[in-house]
């Protein structure tokens, strides 16, 4: 399903909407979900709500997968001329052995639309926001690409480990603008006395990793974007150092961390250095508004927008 043939399209705005529809449903705290006794509380409107938008998009990916088994079926050879990453997940359900399913596809693509796409597309717009709030910073960044890359290259892959100031303003981005503020809920498998609390065995508890991000505790000036406080530090966000688990740690960790960075700093690294940049209706980046809007991945109350000058 390529939607780059629709964005200008009636129907990707209806996608667009269900997506953004369903991230908002989503994130919405529900009592029943922490008090399940008080369940019937809880907005059946919002709930009913919620299932139709699911069923939409079920529908979507649905008809698309749909649409390429015809497709394949109907032009012998078409997956070896136009392979991509539908058709190989076509092919693996079509191995004699496989249990991988249609289904499993479906979901699989309803994960990759609805979650990874829309919080990798909300940091990219935090960290865009907050370099042309900042144009010291903005500033510093492109000459480390063009001190890397020269005046008529290329952004690869292979050069992100060797942009340090990138990789401190990823880091940064992912301090201040989790893409999920709430990890995945966990369970306690015994009792045990935190920060002078007894969790019970079997309760559930949430890591706000947005509040750890602007602990005065752990950082200094913790709301102010500064990507060199990570510039000769060890601290990533891999799971090993807890002040900066945006991605989770231990076995439930993110899959998609690794996916997730290297999209961020290749599509931030491509935009900074083939362009230059200014806010759109000649507002002052200083004006620049910087608050967050509630979803699940608390994206921006205002969508940033910028107009593209050609380096």
């Amino acid at each position: 399903m390529d939607l780059v043939d629709y964005y200008d399209n009636e129907k990707f705005e209806v996608f667009k909407d269900m997506v953004t529809g369903f991230v908002e449903d989503s994130a919405m705290l529900r009592l029943g979900d922490f008090f399940p006794l008080l369940g019937f509380l809880d907005s059946p409107g919002a709930r009913a709500r919620a299932k139709n938008r699911y069923a939409k998009l079920y529908a979507v990916f649905d008809g698309a997968i749909e649409e390429r088994i015809r497709l394949r079926d109907s032009k012998p050879g078409y997956s070896q001329e136009f392979n991509d990453a539908l058709d190989s997940l076509l092919d693996f359900v079509n191995e004699e052995s496989s249990e991988f399913s249609r289904h499993d596809v479906l979901m699989l693509l309803m994960d990759l639309f609805v979650v990874s796409i829309e919080t990798t597309a909300s940091t990219l717009e935090w960290g865009m926001a907050e370099l042309m709030h900042s144009p010291t910073k903005l500033h510093k960044v492109k000459e480390e690409l063009q001190q890397s890359l020269g005046k008529n290259g290329e952004v690869e892959e292979s050069h992100i480990s060797k942009l340090p100031y990138l990789n401190a303003i990823m880091k940064e981005t992912f301090r201040l603008h989790p893409p999920v503020p709430l990890l995945v809920p966990h369970k306690a498998n015994e009792d045990v006395e935190l920060g002078g609390f007894t969790v019970p065995k079997n309760a559930q508890v949430v890591v706000n990793v947005w509040s750890i991000g602007r602990d005065s505790h752990i950082w200094a000036n913790p709301n102010s974007f500064e990507p060199e406080r990570f510039l000769g530090s060890e601290i990533d966000f891999k799971g090993s150092h807890f002040e900066l688990i945006t991605f989770g740690s231990g076995r439930r960790i993110c899959p998609g961390l690794p996916l997730a960075s290297r999209t961020f700093t290749f599509i931030l690294a491509s935009l900074l250095y083939h362009f230059n940049w200014k806010v759109a209706n000649e507002m002052n980046p200083e004006n620049i508004d910087l608050s967050h809007n509630r979803g699940l991945s608390m994206n921006k109350a205002q969508p940033l927008l910028l107009v593209p000058i050609k380096v």
